[in-house]
């Protein structure tokens, strides 16, 4: 079956959700979201663990997380749906002063675009921010008080609900297996539901942007990676409005989701199949040491394994989302490569991108630092410190 559409949005997860209801708003009823997934969220939004912040250390991600953090306050106005937005603060604590130094320079850059309650902490106001961290060693740290959670799944079904109200349509089981091209343009895309014709394509595709651009025969530098998540049984050892803690030597980080404690630690995994995003238990070993020597508390909390679980985040190289027309095909738009920011920053991404598709450019932000072509130039961001 052939059809003709205006924008097709290739991914129906929370980024290309966004994207799809943005364009709506802004008078594009004509798009099309089409998803391999035979439900919505089933790649990585709905394993997202649901954290917001603004404490980066690049300009850029400073100003997508203050512009998402404006939409997620007007959402349930805009949308009719709770983002479930708690800004329970974001604490990261530091042991080596080089880290303390880091957290000082990510916190210079964050002033300077204008995340002006953002501040270093002492070891005794970390103490009193979390007093269920055993601080021993600690030399610092730095705290954002507007930082906190968010609910992924809301999000995106806000979103894409919205956008369906106003005429977008979503199709799922649905896989692109290639796309025509005339000179610097794609003119359609081949799909196991058939041909689909459009003015404007969007890879909004998580994990898997790599393998659709390969399609179109761009190359967009994104891979997946395995992340991890243990959740204990139900407990009350530590308060519901516990700010996200999370140990800078090497990521280990904990808060706290209906009743349980999340604990993940960002490991190196094993396999052949990057797009394996099975629980791996033997993960839980090095995860509950740090756990019971940094929390002391949670000892005696056992681990649900029936709870944990695994997801994807897409990696770009410089762990900055990708965002722009691809080189040489100027219809073919992306929004991938966030690198485990996804869910935090699609309110702010997909507004960029309907302006891009309607106005020609972006203009809430400029995403200069953003555009896929950096990668080429040899100009990507700086890749350490608060990514």
């Amino acid at each position: 079956m052939k059809r003709a559409v205006e924008v097709v949005v290739i991914g129906a997860g929370v980024v290309g959700a966004s994207v799809a209801y943005h364009l709506a708003a802004g008078g594009c009823r004509d798009v099309l979201v089409i998803d391999q997934g035979r439900a919505v969220g089933a790649g990585s939004t709905c394993r997202a663990t649901g954290g917001y912040r603004a404490q980066f250390a690049t300009e850029i991600n400073v100003r997508l997380s203050l512009l998402a953090r404006e939409k997620l306050l007007r959402f349930h106005e805009e949308i009719g749906v709770d983002p479930g937005y708690e800004p329970a603060g974001y604490l990261f604590v530091a042991r080596r002063l080089a880290e303390l130094t880091a957290l000082g320079a990510a916190l210079r850059v964050q002033h300077g675009a204008g995340l002006e309650e953002a501040s270093l902490v002492t070891p005794a106001e970390a103490q009193r921010l979390n007093p269920a961290l055993d601080l021993e060693g600690i030399v610092g740290g730095a705290f954002c008080p507007t930082d906190g959670f968010l609910r992924p799944t809301q999000i995106l079904e806000g979103y894409l609900g919205a956008a369906q109200r106003l005429g977008a349509r979503v199709a799922l089981g649905v896989t692109v297996l290639g796309f025509d091209r005339a000179g610097a343009r794609i003119v359609a895309a081949r799909t196991s539901e058939g041909e689909i014709d459009a003015r404007v394509f969007v890879n909004a595709a998580g994990a898997w942007a790599g393998r659709v651009g390969a399609l179109a025969g761009v190359v967009i530098p994104v891979s997946p990676l395995r992340r991890q998540v243990a959740s204990t049984a139900p407990t009350s050892a530590l308060p519901a409005a516990m700010p996200m803690s999370i140990f800078l030597e090497d990521g280990f980080h904990l808060r706290v989701r209906d009743g349980r404690v999340l604990l993940l630690w960002p490991d190196d995994p094993a396999g052949e199949d990057p797009f394996d995003a099975r629980f791996d238990p033997a993960w839980l070993e090095g995860l509950v040491a740090r756990a019971h020597a940094r929390v002391p508390c949670l000892r005696s909390v056992p681990i649900d394994l029936g709870r944990c679980w695994a997801g994807l985040y897409e990696m770009s190289p410089d762990k900055h989302a990708i965002l722009g027309p691809a080189p040489g095909l100027s219809n073919f738009i992306l929004v991938n490569g966030s690198s485990g920011h996804g869910v935090m920053h699609a309110p702010a991404l997909g507004q960029l991108v309907a302006e891009m598709i309607l106005d020609g450019r972006a203009r809430s932000l400029d995403v200069t630092a953003l555009r896929p072509s950096r990668f080429d130039e040899g100009e990507p961001n700086p890749a350490e410190g608060l990514l």
